[in-house]
């Protein structure tokens, strides 16, 4: 992990010092809460003692204590001779569990009856009954994904007489993904699309083609739980980058949000040079935020200069709710390796997606597949060519819906729960929340009792990061997510009234997360 600055942790900290308490203190706790929050990523080397007090202007005796008090705590570790890094504490210096996922529940007694409804294994969706928000999924465009695979069934007879396999996908949907990528002004043609059975298909395919084991791959910080699952798989080292900037608190408007940190990233890129570098500029999941062209055009510059390829996730790109204009990643850049896909704008139950880059790479990339799989189903490769020439036509309506229910969620938790700080996102389907206290693990663990099911913030970061933290999908219509609310009122009701109710619920096992 790249070492941080004093200039850049400075900027982190902000307003630190507020009298409160002792300056070592108070440094030492603002230093904590930006760990814990994951705006600092674990294992980043912290600027030396001289350094900091020279950035902050305070004497290198407070340095020393913060430093001295966060060792103490268990959140810096520094051998001799080398720089303090950060990490996170398995237990308080007390005694008492610090709530840092992963974690286990006590088991539940045995036989019939006392199986945990919420916490289902990976892959499962949630048992009847639960409203699920740990998937940020929508149902089908109903008779658009109908008239699709109605249209596809009558042109299957002419493919039948051939063997069905294709490791690229069906020539008239590379076609149609191409005219897409050409008109939004990313000039392709059809080889230089491979077709997969969705994004997360199409991530493995490109980590097994162009990463080896240890190879370092950048990633945001938070970042999509099954992408960093995939980059862990390969045998490859995630190496987090934190955005900037903390959610400001519903009442201020809800529009501040976290945003890129531009200096880090090409910091992490030259000081690292990973191998891949894995971003979601379109929508991000789970912040909602949206890059910049300026800012991309930064970031294919920095990952030119460190010979990283740039593997761009664009899963979302079609869910703008605001109507920001931008520019796909890969007009600045012919290298960029694109993820697109049909679950988010269509279906998930589709499984089509696919990857855009240079033809030499599309070969590659279809050598690598073969160890995986032999292509795609045909049927559905021929109603994802109908689906993606009139990818326009279902998402109008599906926009205003999602609007709908932003807006309605949004209004919810600032009546509800309005300690919570929520970022407003400007497109996809969820908000990224910021709770009052370290308890995502612990309200995801009881929230099953309360008729919900929950994805813990720390799914979405490394090393425990984001207890502080909870995505909320708005992918439910308003009636359904105000009973979400209150259920999530309910459940943090229950963990204030019951301190050590937290103390209890040690690690919750995963649950899927889409």
């Amino acid at each position: 992990m790249s070492p941080l600055s004093a200039a850049a942790l400075a900027r982190l900290l902000g307003t630190w010092h507020l009298g409160a308490a002792p300056a070592y203190r108070e440094l030492a706790d603002v230093v904590r809460l930006l760990v814990l929050d994951g705006r600092v990523a674990l294992d980043t080397a912290l600027p030396s003692e001289r350094a900091l007090s020279e950035s902050l202007g305070v004497s290198r005796t407070t340095v020393t204590a913060a430093y001295g008090l966060l060792r103490e705590q268990g959140f810096l570790t520094s051998g001799q001779g080398s720089r303090s890094r950060t990490r996170i504490p398995r237990t308080t210096p007390a005694g008492g569990t610090l709530l840092t996922g992963p974690m286990p529940v006590a088991p539940a007694p045995a036989g019939p009856g006392f199986a945990s409804p919420g916490l289902a294994a990976p892959g499962l969706a949630a048992p009847e009954g639960l409203i699920d928000l740990a998937y940020a999924s929508l149902p089908a465009s109903g008779e658009v994904v109908h008239r699709a695979f109605a249209a596809a069934l009558t042109e299957l007879p002419a493919l039948l007489p051939g063997f069905g396999y294709d490791a690229i996908g069906l020539l008239p949907l590379r076609q149609a993904i191409a005219a897409r990528y050409t008109a939004a002004g990313a000039p392709t043609t059809a080889d230089q699309i491979l077709v997969t059975s969705g994004a997360q298909h199409a991530l493995t395919i490109i980590l097994r083609a162009l990463a080896g084991r240890q190879d370092r791959v950048l990633v945001e910080h938070p970042s999509y739980p099954n992408a960093l699952d995939g980059i862990r798989a390969a045998g490859c080292r995630p190496t987090p980058v934190a955005f900037s900037s903390a959610p400001a608190r519903g009442g201020d408007g809800g529009r501040a949000a976290p945003t890129w940190d531009m200096q880090a990233l090409q910091a992490a890129l030259m000081q690292q040079r990973p191998k891949l570098a894995y971003v979601v500029p379109d929508f991000h999941n789970p912040t909602g935020q949206v890059m910049p062209d300026l800012q991309r055009r930064l970031l294919v510059r920095a990952a030119a200069a460190a010979g990283t390829t740039l593997v761009v996730d664009e899963t979302l790109r079609e869910l703008n709710l605001d109507g920001v204009e931008t520019t796909p990643v890969a007009a600045f850049s012919p290298p960029v390796v694109t993820i697109g896909s049909l679950s988010k704008s269509h279906w998930a139950g589709l499984r089509t997606g696919w990857i855009r880059a240079s033809g030499d790479l599309i070969q590659r990339f279809a050598a690598a597949r073969t160890s995986l799989d032999l292509g795609g189903p045909v049927m559905e490769q021929l109603a994802g060519a109908h689906l993606v020439r009139a990818l326009d036509e279902p998402l109008p309506a599906r926009l205003t819906a999602l609007r709908d229910s932003r807006a309605a969620l949004l209004e919810l938790l600032a009546g509800y729960l309005p300690e919570w700080e929520t970022a407003y996102p400007s497109g996809g389907l969820s908000v990224w929340c910021k709770l009052p206290a370290p308890i995502s693990t612990a309200l995801t663990v009881i929230a099953p009792e309360h008729g919900i099911r929950l994805a813990a913030g720390p799914r979405f970061g490394i090393g425990g990061a984001f207890e502080r933290y909870l995505r909320v999908p708005f992918t439910l219509p308003p009636e359904k997510l105000e009973t979400a609310v209150v259920a999530l009122r309910s459940a943090q009701d229950r963990l204030d009234a019951a301190p050590q109710l937290r103390r209890t619920l040690k690690d919750a096992p995963a649950v899927a997360i889409a």
